[in-house]
């Protein structure tokens, strides 16, 4: 059976691995393209020079397709969107911005785009300025959120409805039964991340991968509404910024108590009270490290059980 995620990136299996600040360089991208799936490199906690040598390592790596994840909302964006052409990247998922900035200029230059929206609303919008296909991604999703709080749930048959494109769900996806539930309500394939997060290849602090793995439900939350909406592990550093909320603080005392580097600090270097910890709701069902090849085995191997369970209903 064709499948249009699969045609569209020419990879064994319609997942992609989401391109996570601080937790996806060239060694887990290439170990989920080697997997057969996309491999996706996050560019939004990198120097241009140090983008480069991650998509240097990782053609070296791996001769399957790989992409770059792109924030537009990066200081740097007009050098990072140079050295992917400059070295022949042929897919970039863009997110945090308006996708009509760059997505003629990367199509032109022949190279594939994808964008990541939240709501009905932005799906639309990246269709009429001519993206390949989006992603979805639900409220539960870990990291940086759409304000909607709109679930993945509710989300995927609503932007199904309204979109011809091919469609990605992201949000709450780490197991091989999400995945066949999201394409049964519309999505032609999946983005997974928190579940990549703590994998043997990920960039994330061993500390970091740890927390994920002994997260519980109820273990994030949402918060940072007036600033950019974030998914965090409750830890000393959230805990700060509930105390902070219940003096009705400014947007400058928020900003202020957030700081600079708390994301690297929380899941690059490893501060499990200080830093900020990104990660899902679906943390909760992760419940050890493994490599991504297995990860990606597992995944594929529930799926098509699922498929032949759901038959006898």
């Amino acid at each position: 059976m064709t499948n249009r995620i699969k045609d569209l990136f020419k990879i064994d299996h319609p997942i992609i691995q989401a391109g996570m600040i601080w937790n996806s360089g060239w060694r887990l991208a290439s170990a989920a393209s080697n997997a057969g799936i996309l491999g996706l490199i996050g560019a939004g906690s990198m120097y241009p020079d140090v983008l480069r040598e991650h998509i240097q390592k990782c053609k070296f790596t791996t001769s399957n397709p790989f992409g770059v994840n792109v924030p537009m909302l990066y200081p740097e964006i007009d050098k990072i969107m140079d050295i992917i052409a400059e070295e022949d990247v042929k897919i970039v998922f863009t997110s945090a911005g308006n996708p009509k900035t760059w997505t003629s200029w990367l199509k032109e230059r022949g190279i594939t785009v994808v964008h990541v929206v939240s709501s009905v609303k932005f799906a639309l919008k990246a269709q009429d300025a001519g993206v390949d296909a989006i992603v979805a991604e639900g409220f539960e999703a870990g990291g940086h959120n759409g304000r909607e709080e709109t679930t993945t749930l509710t989300l995927i048959p609503m932007v199904r409805e309204k979109i011809e494109i091919p469609l990605i769900a992201a949000g709450g996806i780490a197991s091989g039964r999400a995945m066949l539930a999201a394409m049964v309500l519309g999505a032609d394939g999946v983005q997974i991340g928190s579940r990549f997060v703590a994998s043997e290849e990920s960039s994330a602090h061993i500390a970091f991968k740890k927390a994920v793995v002994d997260a519980s439900e109820g273990d994030t939350q949402l918060t940072l509404k007036e600033l950019a909406p974030v998914r965090l592990i409750k830890n000393k550093f959230y805990n700060d910024l509930q105390d902070l909320y219940q003096k009705g603080p400014s947007v400058e005392e928020l900003k202020a108590l957030l700081g600079r580097a708390r994301a690297k600090r929380g899941m690059f270097e490893g501060d499990l009270e200080e830093g900020e910890l990104e990660i899902g709701q679906v943390s909760g069902l992760i419940h050890e490290i493994k490599p991504a090849r297995e990860i990606v085995a597992h995944l594929i191997s529930e799926f098509e059980q699922a498929k032949q369970d759901v038959q006898k209903l």
